[in-house]
């Protein structure tokens, strides 16, 4: 093999695979990134046999097409080290992988690249297709509600429940992730593409879901996504993520949506209430970590306590004029919820006592849940 790169491309494309590749493993293969080329593209892959990632590289010229398997910490380090627009010629002989650069050469060692499990590519039949920002939140408002320490049910995935419609009708998907104590959920639109893809719930893993969200491109790039059996792909620009999905059974979470006609409903900037969250919880401790929340006519008051820190009480005007209803909160579950919306968002915050779950909701379909603490 013997190809041409240039170093921005490249760069980019071994970051993204850094992610996966794992610092130590029982197969000393993994802790490489493969290169492929032929004719004018290349692809740099990587794998820790969970997750899998694709990049194809553009502008790469190949002398000599074939694969090479090249430790992925230090040719990151070679190519970062770089000035801008350097061009690196890589060719192996069998014995080892030179990197050269106009003004430097790298002489690393030569695995056999057929020991190198292979990732998969993007599948050529029906899928479905979203938009970049559709896609960048269904992750950043369920992935943080997930538990990978659980070992309750699959808590350390996400549930992605993906719907291809018909009849004229648009499809869906409905994004959850929970762990026991709170839940998010996040809907949105689809489209597809290829035919028509079978309706499909599978759980995801957190980690692979937040290296899609690192490897989303432009507001204007389509996102599609094929989910076979025990796996799931979704590409984005010249990325092609796959991953084995988490195995269980998923909480039935729609019944922590009951409708609650009888509920006070009250809406909320998400700016002034994040920061009022965050006030009162500086005095709380891990033995004494929740907020009481007074729901009360014209305002919201907000009391933390601990015996070894002292009390806090901040105020917030409310446009209620229901009854007052008090719950008591984690702070850490409220403030997760409101730092993933824009501060000027409003949040419709829908309770009934102070034993019954706190229900969060905003109009572009997100819904958050969060369990009581026990009051004093």
């Amino acid at each position: 093999m013997n190809v041409r790169c240039v170093r921005e491309p490249l760069l980019a494309a071994l970051q993204s695979a850094a992610a996966v590749v794992p610092s130590r493993s029982p197969k000393p293969v993994l802790t490489n990134v493969k290169l492929e080329a032929d004719g004018t593209h290349g692809v740099v892959s990587a794998t820790d046999l969970e997750v899998g990632i694709r990049i194809a590289l553009d502008g790469v010229e190949t002398k000599a097409p074939g694969a090479v398997l090249l430790p992925s910490g230090r040719l990151t380090a070679i190519v970062r080290e770089s000035s801008p627009g350097t061009t690196f010629d890589i060719h192996s002989d069998g014995t080892a992988v030179v990197v050269k650069a106009p003004r430097s050469e790298f002489r690393l060692p030569a695995e056999d690249p057929l020991e190198f499990p292979a990732v998969a590519t993007f599948p050529d039949d029906a899928c479905y297709e979203m938009g970049t920002p559709l896609a960048r939140e269904l992750v950043r408002r369920t992935v943080f509600a997930t538990d990978n320490e659980s070992s309750r049910y699959a808590l350390g995935g996400v549930l992605v429940e993906l719907t291809a419609g018909g009849d004229g009708s648009a499809g869906s998907v409905t994004a959850v992730g929970t762990d026991g104590r709170r839940l998010a959920k996040m809907d949105g639109p689809v489209a597809t593409t290829g035919g028509r893809p079978a309706d499909a719930q599978p759980i995801v893993p957190a980690r692979a879901l937040q290296l899609v969200e690192r490897c989303l491109g432009g507001s204007e790039q389509l996102v599609h996504v094929a989910v076979r059996p025990s796996e799931i792909l979704v590409r984005t620009g010249a990325t092609t993520i796959s991953a084995r999905l988490v195995e269980g059974r998923f909480p039935r979470w729609r019944d922590v949506f009951p409708e609650r006609p009888e509920a006070i409903r009250v809406g909320l900037t998400v700016g002034p209430l994040l920061a009022a969250v965050r006030q009162a919880a500086i005095v709380t401790s891990e033995q004494s970590k929740g907020v009481e929340f007074t729901f009360a006519p014209g305002q919201l008051v907000l009391t933390g306590r601990s015996a070894e820190s002292g009390e806090s009480r901040i105020e917030l005007p409310i446009e209620h004029a229901g009854a007052t209803v008090r719950i008591k909160l984690d702070p850490r579950f409220l403030g997760d919820f409101l730092r993933v919306l824009e501060p000027t968002a409003t949040v419709t915050v829908e309770l009934t006592d102070a034993q019954s779950a706190c229900v969060c909701r905003t109009s572009d379909g997100y819904g958050y849940v969060i369990m009581p603490l026990a009051a004093d």
